[in-house]
């Protein structure tokens, strides 16, 4: 994971820096989180997010580093702040002031069925710089979250990455419950047990808003939700969706992805 220590050069073990939400910033600033310079802040050297093809893999959601077990004497518990919540999504366990959005912890939605959902992108290079909208094509969809800690994506038949690895990007676009804005955290990755008849990615297109007519919904290769921004937006939505709320892309049906492995990227 790119700036799992933060930013600064030192081993910070309360860092969020990786987590933190962007709106109206220009695509220089908002690619892989170069506003917070953690773009310069690789893994070490070895270290992959493994990626089983035809499996799945384990990632910890949290808002903050020592809320995950990247860290020594951590603080763990089932949902991203390190606490329990016996009741959240079901009392006002988490709100406050009267409102219906869960605040503590800062998860951007009223319950567990609304959470909008997450995804892991990937492109088949060792170089970020080379990394673009079209080469970094989302590969995997969960469902209603980030919601508890512990979060686990199914993975398609990919072929290997080159030798020096693959960029992953991890994506979130959170459905209300505060200002429209997006998160996008990278990482280093490779497929495990690839098999030799896999086949490679098509190019990235962007998702189109479909809720009310599925049968327009994009299917193939999609891009990553990229919104909110000054500049490199690849979708726009306006008016509310079949819900009565103002619309929000999400990693969800609205933009035609299907929960798990997205089986329809390959060429």
């Amino acid at each position: 994971m790119y700036c799992l220590k933060g930013p600064t050069g030192k081993d910070d073990r309360n860092t969020n820096s990786a987590v933190l939400p962007m709106s109206k910033m220009t695509k220089s600033q908002w690619w892989f989180q170069h506003w917070t310079g953690c773009d310069q802040f690789p893994p070490d050297a070895g270290v992959f997010l493994d990626l089983p093809a035809r499996g799945n893999f384990t990632v910890e959601h949290a808002v903050n580093r020592v809320f995950t077990t990247t860290v020594d004497n951590p603080t763990l518990g089932v949902y991203v702040d390190g606490q329990n919540h016996p009741a959240l999504g079901t009392s006002s366990d988490g709100k406050s002031g009267g409102s219906d959005c869960i605040t503590n912890p800062n998860i951007h939605t009223q319950n567990e069925t609304m959470a909008a959902g997450t995804a892991f992108a990937i492109s088949y290079t060792s170089d970020l710089s080379q990394v673009t909208a079209e080469n970094l094509v989302v590969f995997s969809v969960l469902y209603n979250t980030p919601w508890r800690r512990i979060a686990v994506y199914k993975v398609p038949d990919l072929p290997a990455c080159p030798a020096g690895g693959c960029i992953c990007a991890w994506g979130w676009v959170a459905n209300g419950c505060g200002m429209a804005n997006m998160y996008m955290q990278g990482f280093r990755c490779q497929v495990t047990n690839a098999s030799g008849s896999a086949k490679p990615l098509a190019p990235a297109k962007p998702p189109v808003w479909c809720e009310s007519n599925p049968g327009s919904c994009r299917t193939g290769a999609k891009q990553m939700i990229y919104w909110s921004q000054t500049d490199g937006n690849n979708i726009e939505v306006s008016g509310y969706d079949l819900s009565g709320s103002p619309k929000s892309p999400g990693y969800n049906m609205k933009l035609g992805f299907h929960n798990g492995a997205q089986t329809d990227i390959f060429n």
